[in-house]
């Protein structure tokens, strides 16, 4: 059985009626209007602002349009690479001639960026109906490229990222380094400010303890239960061998509570 594009947009919870799948074309310049065209070494900067202008004819570009662009870029005869999932949050602008839409790079299908490659049935046609685009097949799903460790340091991570990190393999050095150490890390609940400062001790590596804030959200700390942990940030105060003594962590862990008043004003209980 041939693996299709619309099971890869359904295993992300995307509609392929509620979508249009377009397959740019490396040109110098627009037909119609003059305007810049992208080529292979055109910035992610450069191909949305090109996605986001369109003709203002029905004929070229329908009047009315889904909520999700899922964005090709070529690659020779029948084959097409992922490039973004696009949403359309309406049209900016329309001179008659040409039409400005206002889009925005969503999560969606992040982790296939690049590495999706299917088959492009009609290499003349550069936009379909995401129903028609789904039945197309998979051709290549790439291995994803090793992403270097930073550092405990400069470690900071949104809810999305972390659960990235804790599922993907270009991420696998990421998850030897969290495993190889216990410490003291802040949770930051970036609509407020509140902070919530915990631990990873004993037998529970700073890896395990994330993994279940990347899981549930919350990690079982009834502080954190009633946030949504969409605006999460999450960073390592310090790190520990993991024969260091469970004294000295509480104890360093007493200290971050106490220096940044996450009990007053933070997301600590005790």
């Amino acid at each position: 059985m041939t693996l299709t594009l619309d099971a890869v947009l359904r295993s992300a919870g995307i509609e392929p009626a509620e979508t249009q799948a377009i397959r740019h074309a490396f040109v110098r310049e627009h037909e119609d209007s003059g305007a810049p065209g992208i080529n292979a070494n055109s910035t992610d900067a450069e191909i949305l602002a090109y996605t986001c202008e369109q003709s203002a004819k029905p004929r070229i570009f329908p009047a009315v349009l889904p909520r999700l662009w899922v964005v090709f870029m070529p690659e020779g005869g029948d084959r097409a690479r992922l490039w973004s999932v696009l949403e359309n949050r309406g049209e900016a602008t329309n001179d008659g001639a040409r039409r400005t839409f206002d889009l925005v790079a969503t999560d969606l299908l992040a982790d296939l960026t690049g590495r999706l490659v299917i088959g492009w049935r009609s290499p003349r046609t550069w936009r379909l109906n995401g129903p028609t685009a789904a039945a197309y097949p998979v051709l290549e799903i790439a291995d994803a490229q090793p992403v270097p460790f930073p550092g405990f340091d400069w470690l900071v991570l949104d809810h999305f990222q972390l659960q990235a990190v804790m599922r993907e393999h270009r991420y696998a050095s990421w998850r030897t380094a969290l495993s190889s150490v216990v410490g003291i890390y802040l949770i930051t609940d970036t609509r407020d400010g509140r902070q919530y400062v915990g631990k990873a001790d004993g037998a529970e590596s700073i890896r395990q303890r994330w993994s279940t804030y990347a899981t549930n959200g919350h990690g079982g700390n009834v502080e954190l239960r009633n946030v949504d942990p969409s605006s999460f940030r999450y960073s390592i105060l310090r790190v520990f061998d993991p024969a260091t003594p469970t004294r000295v962590i509480d104890e360093a862990e007493s200290h971050f509570k106490h220096a940044l008043d996450t009990r007053g004003h933070g997301l600590n209980r005790n």
